[in-house]
């Protein structure tokens, strides 16, 4: 997949924990992932991030269901090349993508409702393909 990585971090699950991400060819565009010891959410934002301004939220888990929280985790935050679809991966598993251009989020459990103006979040593997080479 080709991937504009910008955000890479260990963490525990339940530890607190904020990570942003703006896109660097449409840096209007900004994502967070936050744990804040009890829930992880991945949040669009415009920037920058600092302003609050939420577009969109998606849950990514409960801490108290992460069976294997007492183990080191890896976050990676990346960018489609126009940086209009960011993904989220822990541990190299998408967990949640947001599609900037066309105001959709998806997430591996559907919630919660969507924000105003977007749409989706149930999980939908073709928002993938934003990341998959194309061919020449």
């Amino acid at each position: 997949m080709p991937i504009i990585m910008d955000k890479k971090q260990s963490f525990h699950p339940g530890d607190k924990t904020w990570v942003a991400s703006v896109s660097r060819q449409m840096p209007q565009h900004a994502v967070v992932f936050e744990d804040d010891g009890d829930t992880g959410y991945f949040y669009a934002c415009r920037a920058p991030v600092e302003s609050g301004q939420i577009c969109d939220a998606v849950h990514i888990y409960d801490v108290a269901n992460v069976t294997d929280r007492h183990k080191q985790s890896e976050l990676k935050i990346g960018w489609s090349p126009p940086g209009t679809h960011v993904l989220l991966m822990i541990n190299d598993y998408p967990h949640a993508v947001f599609d900037f251009e066309n105001k959709r989020g998806c997430c591996r459990d559907d919630f919660p409702p969507p924000g105003d103006g977007w749409s989706g979040h149930a999980w939908d593997e073709g928002m993938l393909e934003a990341f998959k080479q194309e061919d020449a």
